[in-house]
């Protein structure tokens, strides 16, 4: 494994620290999050990041509910770069209709997932299932509906053999998510798979977020940093803008796609909740938190699926 790839496998860390210090402080909640790190006190971050991974977490998770609404059917959830995220304890925990859920990311990073879910039985228990049957390796995890997998997706062959052994139906209503990973990628790599992935399966919904704006001041700030952390945007060409993050699906066999900054996802979600968490840490400055929104976006594809 390079260092690039290690650098990469460690926001991840730093994701959930993030989201951990904002579950902490209340923003939402999360009771599977604290058996995936030990936040200490230096972990505390800043309002605006608290507001952010909100605005993140909110987003995704309207965007997932959505779907399943729109299914009259049990579905499939496949996680590109899935990290330690939580997604496949929240739905089982509310009672969704999910027939198989597939995590795909580095070894270094499955492992040591595989790991926290042995060793906590309220991941376990939910993994498991009534059925109990498990297949259990270093780095992969196998059970009736949850499968978690060392791969890396844009490695097209290995991608399809380990979907395979997951037990994918390809006809099934699918749901693929990728929070903050094909930006990591070679945009040649994920031209590639986005056209095998349209092809392959029937019945796809896209649900991608990432980094929005790239090329002005504040996105070559956000970029010089991650790069003296040692992590390579291969794939930031796609983050230009909102027409360069549509055109990554429609040129590669997607009919559509629609892309929102979170200035305008923030705008959308329940207003209720946005003056709940906006009470936790009151702003009295709010310039630093609309730039950030402005250089984060989702891209879903159907647009149709999505009348926000």
């Amino acid at each position: 494994m390079s260092g690039g790839d290690d650098a990469v496998q460690s926001t991840n860390d730093d994701a959930t620290l993030c989201k951990l210090s904002a579950v902490s402080m209340g923003y939402w909640s999360d009771p599977f999050l604290p058996h995936m790190a030990r936040p200490t006190s230096r972990d505390r971050r800043a309002p605006e990041i608290h507001l952010g991974y909100y605005a993140r977490v909110a987003g995704v998770r309207l965007l997932i509910d959505k779907f399943f609404e729109a299914c009259d059917t049990a579905v499939q959830v496949i996680n590109l770069g899935a990290g330690f995220d939580t997604t496949f304890w929240r739905l089982l925990d509310e009672g969704r209709p999910v027939k198989n859920f597939v995590e795909i990311d580095f070894a270094g990073v499955s492992a040591r997932k595989c790991h926290l879910i042995k060793r906590h039985k309220e991941l376990m228990g939910l993994v498991a299932g009534e059925e109990g049957d498990i297949r259990l390796s270093r780095t992969d995890l196998h059970s009736t509906r949850y499968h978690l997998v060392a791969a890396d997706f844009t490695d097209l062959p290995t991608l399809e053999s380990k979907l395979v052994e997951s037990e994918v139906d390809f006809s099934c209503p699918t749901l693929l998510l990728a929070e903050c990973a094909l930006v990591y990628v070679d945009q040649n790599k994920t031209s590639k798979m986005m056209s095998w992935l349209a092809t392959k399966f029937s019945s796809l919904t896209f649900v991608n977020y990432e980094q929005l704006n790239m090329n002005d001041r504040f996105g070559q700030v956000m970029l010089d940093n991650l790069l003296s952390r040692g992590c390579l945007l291969a794939g930031v060409t796609a983050c230009k803008d909102k027409a360069s993050q549509v055109a990554r699906f429609t040129d590669n066999g997607w009919d559509s796609a629609q892309c929102w900054n979170m200035n305008e996802v923030y705008s959308l979600l329940p207003q209720g909740e946005v003056q709940r968490v906006e009470a936790i840490e009151r702003l009295d400055e709010k310039e630093l938190l609309r730039q950030l929104f402005d250089h984060y976006c989702i891209t879903v594809f159907p647009a149709a699926c999505y009348g926000l």
